[in-house]
């Protein structure tokens, strides 16, 4: 907790609720449930396989793990994926964050003490340590991080051809629609939540709200309420607000609200010494405008307003671009966002809530196209660090010599027939 408030200003709550607990959520339920997981599968192995009768498929370690993890959640990237390694049977390194020391030290003293350097290693350092580490000859790499990165990431990998899991945040940002049925109020201060945690800093954050313009105004004022009622007027001066990772970022979030300066309806001030920047609404703002073409990672939160009626519009436009790691929806119309939600890609997501299905047990986390491959959690990361061996148990008796020389001759039509038979 110390480290967490060191690196990102996060509040004792929101790094347990945030990192540490959903940590203990994933080890719990590993330990729960790996005896069942790493349980070989027995399968019959069906007439045309005759006089065999089971095959069984074990699931088996890859070897050596690379976990390359990130600043914004330093302890459950770091930690529950590798959970899953080591669940799998594989040992691991953690090349840990450079822009979150306080975390990476705490990180490094803490396998340190659980493990013995040569089956879980803590690697410290910058870009060119990453790159050194992506030139090792590892069996499986997991990175968490940036689409840009996962490129680079995936270069490095095909050199040995080592088969990589990406989790990113995706390159066109994540969307959340709110219909005018929706109720306005509960969409607003969950919204409200997810934009202040963190500062924004999260790969399933909302990106940029598309409200239907018959609801719009209601919308905004219960959002801006929701933001004062949590983090108060003015959220700078707030100890409990977290801040952004690095100056840079901090620049870089704060140069992006100028261009918006004269749409700002909310928000719109900084402390860059204190690496906070308060959560901003700008509105009104196209879908076709610059700042919601990528990633933000920060607390500005720009609104695109679009007639209810013209919502398939909306979804067009989502459809066209590079695929999200999350999608939200808020509506009453449960039939309409169960039939959005079961054809868009998007990696995962939530009606009338946020980024909960995260914390949900039993169930993957993944990314699509831009936004990642690859899935864990449970017991789908056991299965992404861990690769079927399928192996057969032949009988020395009554084999028949159906697949055997010579395929001419008298006995040919009867092997053909029976062939024809059994391959169904």
């Amino acid at each position: 907790m110390k480290a967490l408030a060191e690196d990102l200003g996060r509040s004792q709550a929101e790094a347990y609720f945030c990192d540490i607990g959903s940590g203990i959520l994933e080890i719990n339920e590993t330990l729960r449930g790996l005896r069942r997981w790493a349980r070989p599968e027995l399968h019959l192995s069906g007439i045309v396989c005759f006089p065999s009768v089971f095959t069984k498929v074990y699931h088996m370690p890859y070897g050596v793990s690379l976990i390359i993890s990130p600043f914004n959640f330093p302890v459950l990237l770091s930690l529950g994926v590798l959970t899953a390694s080591i669940a799998a049977g594989n040992t691991a390194i953690i090349k840990v964050s450079s822009k979150s020391p306080a975390c990476s030290a705490a990180l490094r003293e803490l396998v340190g003490s659980c493990f013995p350097r040569e089956y879980v290693a803590v690697v410290e350092g910058g870009h060119n340590v990453a790159d050194l580490c992506l030139a090792e000859r590892v069996d499986k790499i997991f990175y968490t991080g940036s689409p840009r990165i996962g490129v680079h990431v995936m270069e490095a990998a095909a050199r040995n051809l080592i088969p990589v899991s990406l989790e990113l945040g995706g390159q066109t940002g994540n969307w959340c629609i709110v219909r005018k049925d929706a109720d306005l109020r509960d969409a607003a201060r969950k919204i409200a939540f997810f934009k202040l945690c963190n500062s924004g800093q999260i790969c399933i954050n909302i990106n940029q709200v598309a409200v239907a313009s018959e609801a719009a105004d209601e919308f905004i004022a219960e959002l801006a309420t929701a933001f004062r009622r949590q983090i108060g007027e003015n959220a700078v001066e707030n100890p409990e607000y977290p801040r952004l990772i690095s100056p840079d970022a901090y620049k870089k979030c704060a140069e992006e609200a100028e261009l918006y300066r004269k749409r700002i309806v909310f928000g719109g001030i900084g402390d860059p010494d204190a690496l906070r920047y308060a959560p901003t609404i700008i509105y009104p703002v196209t879908a076709d405008e610059d700042i919601v073409r990528h990633e933000l990672f920060n607390p500005l939160l720009p609104v695109v307003p679009f007639p209810d009626e013209r919502v398939e519009d909306i979804l067009d436009t989502i459809a066209g671009r590079e695929h999200g790691l999350a999608l939200y929806l808020f509506t009453k119309d449960l039939k309409w966002a169960e039939r959005v939600m079961s054809c868009q890609q998007y990696g995962g997501g939530c009606v009338n809530e946020v980024c909960l299905h995260l914390m949900v047990k039993g169930v993957p986390f993944s990314g699509v196209g831009r936004s990642g491959m690859g899935a864990y959690h449970g017991k789908w990361g056991f299965m992404e660090f861990s690769h079927p061996s399928t192996v057969l148990y032949g009988s020395r008796h009554f084999n028949l010599p159906l697949r055997e020389h010579p395929y001419s001759g008298g006995s040919n039509n009867l092997k053909f027939s029976l062939l024809k038979l059994f391959e169904r």
